[in-house]
């Protein structure tokens, strides 16, 4: 279950993600809150695993000390400080979700997450030939994660796990999670 604070100035915003996030039963959107001070305040009584900021790259850096921030912004933005960033009128209900979840497990000072924040998941399906669970899966793969907790996180068994493994490892011709982490993140050399 993945704790989240939506921090929207637009009550129409807010309470739309607060809806469609909700509405997983693995997401619990523990406040709803117009700014990044109220959402600071709503923090300490509810220990939220992320923040989802629609709203200014600069107000980033208040929230990002407590929890890690999804930057929801009418225009790419990069060095924010944000765990992750989703530009308005290019994602979807699923790619919300899966950036929650992704940013919710994803640290901000790693190098995979880095990479995993800025690149496009379409391109990676174009290129690939994945479908939009096994870049899911993918991403979560490269950011460390087990069999165990991509099922927990993707809400889906173990064994369908591997089976998208099976299947991602046939698509990135890979054998071992290191050569198809090396591939997706475009840094596997030719053998």
């Amino acid at each position: 279950m993945r704790r989240v604070v939506v921090v929207a100035e637009n009550p129409v915003v807010r309470a739309g993600l607060g809806v469609l996030l909700a509405a997983h039963p693995d997401v619990e959107v523990t406040a709803q809150v117009p700014d990044p001070a109220t959402g600071l305040a709503a923090a300490r009584g509810t220990a939220p695993d992320l923040f989802v900021l629609d709203g200014s790259p600069a107000d980033v850096r208040h929230l990002s000390p407590r929890a890690p921030v999804l930057l929801l912004t009418h225009t790419p933005a990069r060095a924010t400080g944000a765990a992750g960033h989703l530009v308005h009128g290019t994602f979807d209900e699923a790619e919300l979700l899966r950036a929650v979840r992704a940013t919710a497990h994803a640290s901000g000072a790693s190098t995979v997450s880095n990479i995993l924040r800025f690149r496009n998941p379409a391109s990676q399906v174009q290129r690939f030939g994945l479908s939009a669970r096994e870049v899911e899966v993918m991403d979560l793969i490269a950011s460390g994660m087990t069999n165990q907790r991509i099922a927990t996180t993707c809400s889906i068994t173990e064994k369908t796990v591997k089976n998208h493994i099976n299947r991602i490892f046939a698509k990135l011709h890979s054998t071992t999670r290191g050569e198809a982490i090396a591939s997706w993140l475009g840094t596997r050399t030719a053998s």
